[in-house]
Protein backbone atom coordinates (compact mmCIF):
# COMPACT_ATOMS: atom_id res chain seq x y z
CA UNK A 1 0.00 0.00 0.00
CA UNK A 2 1.15 3.84 -0.84
CA UNK A 3 1.72 6.01 2.08
CA UNK A 4 -0.46 8.96 1.98
CA UNK A 5 1.10 12.11 0.27
CA UNK A 6 1.49 13.99 3.02
CA UNK A 7 3.51 17.78 3.17
CA UNK A 8 6.20 16.67 5.97
CA UNK A 9 6.33 20.60 6.85
CA UNK A 10 2.75 20.04 8.21
CA UNK A 11 3.66 17.07 10.42
CA UNK A 12 7.03 18.39 11.94
CA UNK A 13 9.04 15.81 14.02
CA UNK A 14 8.68 15.94 17.53
CA UNK A 15 11.75 16.35 19.51
CA UNK A 16 10.55 15.26 23.43
CA UNK A 17 9.50 12.29 25.50
CA UNK A 18 5.57 11.00 23.99
CA UNK A 19 3.33 8.74 25.75
CA UNK A 20 0.70 7.83 23.53
CA UNK A 21 -2.72 5.97 24.53
CA UNK A 22 -6.15 4.64 23.57
CA UNK A 23 -8.48 7.82 23.47
CA UNK A 24 -10.92 7.90 26.71
CA UNK A 25 -14.38 8.69 26.26
CA UNK A 26 -13.34 11.92 28.06
CA UNK A 27 -10.87 13.07 25.08
CA UNK A 28 -13.32 12.27 22.40
CA UNK A 29 -15.85 14.11 23.77
CA UNK A 30 -13.34 17.38 23.95
CA UNK A 31 -12.39 16.49 20.49
CA UNK A 32 -13.35 17.37 16.71
CA UNK A 33 -12.66 15.17 13.97
CA UNK A 34 -11.01 17.26 11.14
CA UNK A 35 -13.23 17.35 7.85
CA UNK A 36 -11.20 17.11 4.21
CA UNK A 37 -8.70 19.29 5.04
CA UNK A 38 -5.10 18.68 6.14
CA UNK A 39 -4.80 20.51 9.63
CA UNK A 40 -1.26 18.99 9.80
CA UNK A 41 0.10 17.60 13.02
CA UNK A 42 3.19 15.82 13.92
CA UNK A 43 5.41 13.16 13.42
CA UNK A 44 7.25 10.26 16.81
CA UNK A 45 8.68 7.55 16.24
CA UNK A 46 8.08 4.11 17.40
CA UNK A 47 8.30 0.95 17.95
CA UNK A 48 5.25 0.26 17.58
CA UNK A 49 3.23 -0.75 14.65
CA UNK A 50 0.13 1.48 15.00
CA UNK A 51 -3.06 1.27 12.61
CA UNK A 52 -3.59 3.88 10.14
CA UNK A 53 -7.13 5.59 11.30
CA UNK A 54 -6.58 4.50 14.88
CA UNK A 55 -7.23 7.76 17.57
CA UNK A 56 -4.74 7.93 19.95
CA UNK A 57 -4.45 10.89 23.08
CA UNK A 58 -0.83 11.68 22.60
CA UNK A 59 1.07 13.74 25.74
CA UNK A 60 4.11 15.22 25.04
CA UNK A 61 6.53 16.20 27.84
CA UNK A 62 7.91 19.70 27.55
CA UNK A 63 11.38 20.65 28.66
CA UNK A 64 10.11 23.11 31.38
CA UNK A 65 8.34 19.84 33.06
CA UNK A 66 5.02 20.40 32.30
CA UNK A 67 3.35 18.50 29.19
CA UNK A 68 0.80 19.03 26.71
CA UNK A 69 -2.55 16.52 25.95
CA UNK A 70 -4.45 16.13 22.25
CA UNK A 71 -6.00 13.35 20.34
CA UNK A 72 -4.49 12.76 17.29
CA UNK A 73 -5.50 10.24 14.28
CA UNK A 74 -2.76 7.49 12.88
CA UNK A 75 -2.76 8.59 8.92
CA UNK A 76 0.30 7.20 8.23
CA UNK A 77 2.55 4.72 9.46
CA UNK A 78 6.56 4.24 7.43
CA UNK A 79 8.70 1.25 8.47
CA UNK A 80 12.33 2.32 9.13
CA UNK A 81 15.50 0.55 7.94
CA UNK A 82 17.69 -1.27 10.10
CA UNK A 83 19.64 0.94 12.53
CA UNK A 84 17.26 3.71 13.20
CA UNK A 85 16.15 5.27 16.22
CA UNK A 86 13.16 3.29 16.01
CA UNK A 87 11.32 0.80 13.96
CA UNK A 88 8.17 3.07 12.46
CA UNK A 89 8.22 6.27 11.72
CA UNK A 90 3.79 7.74 12.77
CA UNK A 91 2.58 10.15 11.05
CA UNK A 92 -0.26 11.99 13.78
CA UNK A 93 -2.91 14.35 12.48
CA UNK A 94 -4.03 16.88 15.00
CA UNK A 95 -7.81 15.77 16.10
CA UNK A 96 -8.30 18.37 18.71
CA UNK A 97 -5.60 20.36 19.16
CA UNK A 98 -6.03 24.43 20.39
CA UNK A 99 -3.94 26.55 19.00
CA UNK A 100 -2.64 27.26 22.35
CA UNK A 101 -1.48 23.23 22.71
CA UNK A 102 -0.05 23.66 18.91
CA UNK A 103 2.14 27.20 20.41
CA UNK A 104 3.08 24.72 23.52
CA UNK A 105 4.15 21.55 21.27
CA UNK A 106 6.48 24.38 18.97
CA UNK A 107 9.95 23.95 20.92
CA UNK A 108 9.95 20.46 20.68
CA UNK A 109 8.87 20.64 17.15
CA UNK A 110 11.78 20.22 14.44
CA UNK A 111 11.03 20.27 10.59
CA UNK A 112 13.06 17.76 8.61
Amino acid sequence: MRPLPLDPRRYRRVCAPLVQRPVTLFALGLGRRPGEKDVGGLRAWSDDRQKVGRLLEVEVLLPDGESTSLVAEVVRVDAMPDGSPARFDVWLRYVNASPMDVERLAPVLRDE
